[in-house]
């Protein structure tokens, strides 16, 4: 309310906060991460669920949290405020390469898709999104977001109630077998699974809906749009919430559309997409309404959280380089050269670049459990830091390990999955013990304003 300017500070009610939030953090990722991930075996629903309530959940509130007390600012700067200038000026890259990946690989996507349907020049789609990003990136948030986010946001959250109900009642009536838990789960069901050692790969491969750090990328949006701390929960940690519950229902769905875990690990050994997957689940199960809500799923879910995307890539920029944004020429100014290096990317083979998000996306979100650890550290008394930190070794461990096994599928890296584990295990509990000396030695207390600037 204090900072409002009708462009980027604008209050909103809680509700549709929610909605905006959720399919920010949501796009495509509840449903393709959850296709992918139950691939691994029955343990996806264990991964989904625990790291949903002790980690996703818990880092999206507090990753909002921490930047709507600190006026809104995004997640470099609050890392860097209790990290340290370095980290700042890390993250820095790291974020803007996820944002702007993600605004190409969600850009160009769609534009093939729309190119199968209608035969369309691919070109023409692209520039089309492009066209659509620009208006939505500078526009005030109200504007575009606030009125067509709401609308798209609820058939996602239809789509999925849809999905579940049709698969109850096939359960019910005995024309599909659910996969469930039991002694035979706890092993690596991947049709590759030599080359996709269950972890740390499916704690990569299934970010929404557990755990993302492009989530603590988006909360600052909506923390600009509240007008009250307590709606901090009921819009950053319920839309985690909802998401894991539909990143649940679409595993489920996949496991039992396909004839089980094995079936759908062969749809995917005979080469099929998991867009493929989802829109033959869409239209067998919901016929011609499905098929339009697979559209909308495929299509205009990644559109959404690419512009999004681009949004917080022109925010993180402005604020670092203090450009005012309240005037359009100044937004224009800070997003065009944005787009330019979107859509030259968009030119290129992509391939290469996207195999990189997903470490990128998890190292993001173990360093902001970090920072959150070092602020609950340095103001609740006690061992509330114990909260972040156990969640952040933990994030520790996958993300380094992965960074030695993920290569091993390709014959990069020389250490082998024995070697990859137990050095992420170390390097996981040294930063443990780390940061347990410096909570101990009372590292000074809130935000260091040198490093905000």
């Amino acid at each position: 309310m204090r900072l409002e300017d009708g462009v980027d500070f604008v209050p909103m009610p809680t509700w549709k906060m929610f909605i905006i939030q959720f399919l920010n953090i949501a796009g495509l990722g509840p449903i393709f991460g959850a296709m992918l991930g139950i691939a691994f075996g029955p343990m996806a629903f264990v991964w989904i669920v625990l790291g949903n309530i002790f980690l996703g959940s818990m880092h999206d509130y507090m990753a909002g949290m921490l930047s709507l007390r600190n006026d809104g600012r995004n997640a470099p700067t609050i890392i860097g405020a209790f990290l340290g200038r370095n980290a700042k000026k890390a993250m820095m890259v790291v974020t803007m390469f996820l944002l702007v990946a993600t605004g190409v690989s969600f850009s160009v996507g769609p534009a093939d898709l729309l190119h199968e349907l209608t035969q369309w020049d691919r070109w023409i789609w692209l520039l089309c999104i492009f066209a659509y990003y620009i208006f939505a990136t500078v526009f005030p948030i109200n504007k575009i977001i606030g009125r067509i986010y709401p609308v798209f946001g609820i058939l996602l959250l239809l789509m999925a109630l849809m999905i579940l109900s049709v698969m109850l009642f096939k359960s019910f009536t005995g024309q599909i077998q659910m996969v469930e838990m039991d002694l035979n789960s706890f092993h690596n069901f991947h049709f590759a699974s030599g080359k996709y050692p269950m972890i740390p790969v499916m704690c990569i491969v299934i970010s929404c809906g557990a755990m993302s750090g492009f989530h603590g990328t988006q909360s600052p949006l909506m923390a600009r749009c509240m007008v009250s701390e307590t709606q901090g929960r009921r819009v950053f940690h319920n839309a985690m919430m909802v998401e894991g519950v539909v990143t649940l229902i679409w595993a489920a769905a996949a496991a039992a559309f396909y004839g089980g875990i094995e079936g759908l690990n062969q749809q995917m050994a005979d080469g099929n997409s998991t867009a493929v997957l989802v829109n033959r689940i869409c239209n067998s199960w919901l016929g011609v309404v499905g098929a339009i809500l697979a559209i909308v799923g495929i299509i205009v879910c990644p559109i959404s959280t690419g512009d999004t995307a681009m949004r917080s890539a022109r925010l993180i920029i402005a604020d670092n380089l203090h450009i005012d944004q309240r005037k359009i020429g100044m937004r224009l100014l800070v997003a065009l050269p944005c787009f330019a290096v979107v859509f030259v990317l968009s030119r290129l083979n992509f391939d290469n670049v996207w195999s990189m998000v997903g470490i990128c996306n998890q190292f993001l979100s173990m360093i902001m459990l970090w920072t959150i650890s070092v602020f609950l550290g340095n103001n609740i008394k006690g061992r509330a830091y114990l909260i972040s930190a156990i969640p952040a070794t933990f994030m520790t461990f996958i993300v380094v390990s992965y960074a030695f096994v993920a290569p091993h599928s390709s014959g990069g890296l020389a250490l082998n999955l024995t070697m990859g584990r137990i050095t992420g295990i170390a390097v996981a509990l040294a930063c443990l013990c780390i940061f347990l000396h410096r909570i101990r030695k009372n590292m000074p207390t809130g935000l260091d304003a040198s490093n905000l600037s």
